[in-house]
């Protein structure tokens, strides 16, 4: 690596909104660019235009930017390897297309779909197993390597459609390394003849990326493990292309599990129980669907990537909680695990507040004033940020806060009906009344000394705590819940805290 110049792409394909395994892909690419003073790429995989999808591209590069991770080059920043779109770059793929077949590692290939779907039938229907264009089958099929040269000619020059197809090499141990996964090997036999090259004039992932990778200079490949069967094949195009000593080096990451650990994790295990497998919220432009995000759920962008880097990764202490820098600081290809990773719906809420509570009380006091201005309430910044140091420990997000401290701006209607039946007895209006002429006479009022002289008063008259206590909390809450008594009296002032018990006393008597 030191002698390496590290170059790492990230290369989503546009068709539909960007999955959060394909954020940490991103990601762990990112990071591993950071650490290693290298490029970021974003490159766009859109050949197969088909499945492409109105406002996908947006979204990716949106996702990224809310995450932090930084574009150097490609879409849409630009470069000097442009275009960064596959789909702007069919020439390229074209003339590399040519050069394997004219060095015989690539054959054109004219059967048509419903003859590869009729050997696939009689293959099941004779139980020999799934039919595989291979080095034993293409023997008997229609294409250049057992047509004329004049036959081959004669069906270009007509227009007649084919597809050009890798020329797998019979019999041969393919040995590479992976990063994450260490030394395999897989023998050709086992493989295909992929098809390079489209009916529809455009290359399939396979050339694609490979050449993408060689002309941009990639250093490093890492993408998800669903790629893995398929670098033997790349490795055997670089060679074909002459390439081979310039190979990138692969890192192949591991899957996120579902909750319950078994299987991928899916968009539907997300809908079944209830958390968001998408970075943002997105409308499917066809069915006109909503998919939640975790920014609109309310999850800081820095607690979204710190979930997603301890997803397959762990920086080899008990430590958990990281910023970006730091998240910098420690990645490593080595600390990647090789098995899938679990993912928590709880420990992503838990995450979110580790953070809420590391950021400060002014910041989070102005992002819950927009949630108090949607209410229409107003209030002042420096009683926004009390509130928020008094109940911050009890959330996870910030539009939590005000299940937690709406009783702060608007006066109980109603009271708990369980504390009402077992606390508010017979003399209690007349211990609130007591306790409100006690309060009118706090100067100044502030929690402290409002609290030495309501239990001055409770001593002094023999009272037990819990009688005058827990109606009081009642008066000004509405439940027995919240957080110090006399803290939410100081914050209310003394004009409504009078008013409260006053209140309180009348509805119910």
């Amino acid at each position: 690596m030191a002698n390496k110049k590290v170059r790492v792409r990230f290369a989503p394909s546009p068709t539909g909104p960007l999955h959060m395994g394909g954020v940490r892909t991103a990601l762990f690419n990112y990071l591993f660019a950071r650490k290693n003073n290298g490029i970021f790429i974003l490159r766009v995989e859109d050949t197969d235009r088909d499945r492409c999808v109105q406002g996908a591209e947006e979204y990716i590069t949106e996702s990224l930017k809310w995450c932090g991770i930084e574009i150097d080059e490609g879409v849409p920043v630009g470069g000097p390897f442009e275009p960064y779109r596959q789909s702007e770059r069919g020439e390229i793929y074209r003339e590399y297309a040519m050069q394997l077949i004219e060095s015989g590692h690539a054959y054109y290939a004219f059967d048509t779909s419903e003859e590869l779907e009729q050997l696939r039938n009689e293959y099941e229907r004779d139980k020999k197993g799934a039919f595989q264009y291979d080095a034993a089958t293409r023997k008997n099929l229609s294409n250049s390597l057992t047509l004329s040269e004049g036959e081959v000619k004669c069906r270009l020059t007509s227009g007649e459609p084919f597809v050009i197809r890798f020329k797998m090499p019979e019999n041969e141990n393919v040995v590479f390394t992976d990063k994450i996964r260490g030394k395999m090997e897989v023998n050709t036999s086992t493989l295909d003849d992929k098809v390079l090259f489209k009916s529809d004039g455009m290359p399939t992932y396979h050339l694609a990326n490979v050449v993408d990778d060689h002309l941009m200079k990639i250093s490093h490949v890492i993408r998800g493990e669903e790629w893995l069967p398929s670098l033997p094949l790349h490795i055997l195009l670089y060679r074909s292309l002459g390439w081979g000593s310039q190979m990138p080096e692969f890192a192949h990451l591991s899957l996120l599990l579902k909750p319950e650990g078994q299987g991928k994790l899916s968009k539907r295990d997300g809908e079944r129980l209830g958390f968001p497998v998408f970075p943002l919220e997105w409308k499917d432009p066809d069915t006109g669907e909503l998919y939640a995000g975790y920014r609109e759920e309310g999850f800081f962008p820095e607690a979204f990537v710190n979930i997603l880097a301890m997803l397959g990764w762990n920086p080899g202490t008990d430590r958990e909680i990281f910023s970006m820098q730091e998240l910098i600081e420690e990645f490593s290809l080595e600390r990647v695990i090789k098995s899938g990773a679990r993912f928590d719906p709880e420990k992503a809420r838990w995450y979110n507040h580790k953070h809420l509570m590391m950021k400060p009380d002014r910041e989070l006091a102005e992002l819950y004033m927009d949630v108090l201005k949607e209410k229409r309430i107003e209030v002042s910044l420096e009683k926004a940020q009390n509130i928020v140091k008094l109940i911050k420990e009890r959330v996870s997000f910030v539009h939590e806060l005000w299940v937690e401290s709406y009783f702060f701006f608007v006066r109980p209607e109603n009271y708990d009906p369980k504390v009402v039946k077992k606390k508010w007895k017979e003399d209690t209006p007349s211990l609130l009344r007591q306790v409100a002429d006690v309060l009118s006479g706090v100067e100044p009022f502030e929690a402290s000394v409002a609290e030495t002289a309501v239990k001055s008063y409770i001593e002094q008259n023999d009272v037990g705590k819990g009688r005058v206590m827990i109606p009081l909390r009642l008066a000004l809450v509405g439940e027995s819940k919240g957080p110090d008594l006399f803290t939410i009296a100081e914050l209310l002032g003394k004009q409504e805290t009078l008013a409260r018990i006053e209140e309180a006393v009348k509805k119910l008597g």
